[in-house]
């Protein structure tokens, strides 16, 4: 059977005078003509996250002509997006991301409708959220979103496309699990269960090229047009995979895997993937000190190691004086015990709370009970305690 699907939307009634001078490139293409640009103007796309990939996402939409964009984005501007969310400049730091994005959008294409949603997507709003809209594009960051996406784009009958992105790799697919064509997969046929609770770092924590996003994005919105119009070959059932420092792409084939168990209603999705593994969350649980307790520690002339559970390219960044770099993966092996004090207490820190949590499991299982780690990491140290630090 053909991966051909049929147009998505239906056509609007008419194209006034000025919306034919601005898509003019894309009416002379005969394969998009007038039908498919009046495709793309009565179409309705919602974009999950305003960030690396929904800038480059929403501002190819825009300039597209799709006629409604929605944005779902509860995170405000800061200075460390700005290398990759081009949507944003400096003025917008500490605005909305949805309503910079929508201001953004205004000047790229005033045609276009935008309706923001602000409040955390969850399993109480996503079916409420997305019933209006045509098609979602996915451009979330972490796996709790994307689960919650997918399900609640299958219990609706939504296509979605999907993409992803990690220091110099990205991802693309498309789901649609009532697919006309009879080839229906959702993120579940290629992802069943999230991984383990810290096993795959966050771009947080691992970083992104900035440019990438574009690359990725704009693969997205490819295949976004080609739902919408009906044209070309979707990546429905395909996953491309894209090497920036290579310079290589690389499809793999995506099959319905029998075993995926039918979709039925949305779940608690934080639990699910899990942030921090159960045994780091019931070490953290009575060994956490905030910042205030460190600093009242070193104002004391407490006798106790702190001990930095970052790489050393972060620690390179930022790191908080006295504060020894032992990478978590270290101290997870069981390798750097031996270099461990055991005459004094230890602190562990990392850079929000969440890797320095395992690593405080790992030390208790070990023996080190007195252990306890810093909640919120360098980052809640540098804005609570040390404004002169820089922060990642």
């Amino acid at each position: 059977m053909s991966g051909k699907l049929p147009p998505l939307v239906e056509p609007a009634a008419e194209l006034t005078k000025e919306e034919v001078a601005r898509y003019s490139r894309h009416l002379i293409i005969p394969d998009v003509g007038v039908t498919g640009q009046k495709r793309l103007k009565n179409a309705k796309v919602l974009v999950i996250g305003a960030g690396g990939l929904g800038s480059p996402a929403l501002l190819y939409l825009a300039a597209a002509g799709v006629g409604t964009l929605g944005i779902v984005d509860f995170d405000e501007v800061d200075e460390s997006n700005l290398h990759r969310q081009v949507i944003h400049g400096q003025s917008d730091i500490g605005k909305l991301k949805a309503a910079s994005a929508q201001e953004s959008i205004a000047e790229v294409n005033p045609f276009v409708k935008v309706y923001l949603h602000t409040d955390r997507l969850d399993s109480s709003n996503a079916l409420e959220i997305f019933r209006d809209y045509d098609l979602i594009v996915d451009g979330t960051d972490n796996f709790a979103t994307r689960y919650l996406v997918n399900d609640a784009a299958v219990l609706l009958g939504k296509p979605y496309v999907w993409g992803s992105i990690f220091r110099f790799e990205g991802q693309v697919s498309v789901f649609w699990e009532d697919a006309p064509n009879g080839k229906g997969l959702n993120y579940r046929d290629l992802y069943p269960e999230p991984p383990p609770p810290g096993m795959v770092p966050s771009c947080a924590e691992g970083g992104v090229l900035g440019v990438l996003c574009a690359s990725i994005g704009s693969i997205m919105v490819n295949e976004a047009i080609k739902l919408i119009t009906g044209i070309g070959e979707p990546l429905l059932g395909r996953l491309i995979s894209y090497d920036a420092l290579e310079m290589k792409y690389r499809e793999v084939k995506i099959r319905k895997d029998p075993e995926t168990p039918k979709i039925t209603e949305l779940i608690d999705y934080d639990a699910f993937c899990g942030v921090v593994s159960d045994e780091a969350a019931n070490a953290a649980a009575g060994s956490t000190i905030t910042p205030a307790e460190l600093k009242a520690k070193f104002d004391n002339g407490d006798n106790f190691a702190l001990i930095d559970v970052r790489e050393p390219h972060e620690y390179e960044i930022v790191n908080i004086k006295g504060a020894t770099l032992i990478p978590k993966d270290r101290i997870l092996s069981g390798e750097a015990f031996a270099e461990l004090p055991q005459d004094k207490p230890i602190v562990l820190h990392c850079k929000s709370g969440a890797r320095s949590a395992e690593a405080l499991a790992a030390l208790h299982k070990a023996g080190f009970k007195d252990a306890t780690h810093l909640g919120g990491g360098v980052l809640a140290w540098a804005r609570q305690i040390d404004q002169s630090l820089p922060t990642y």
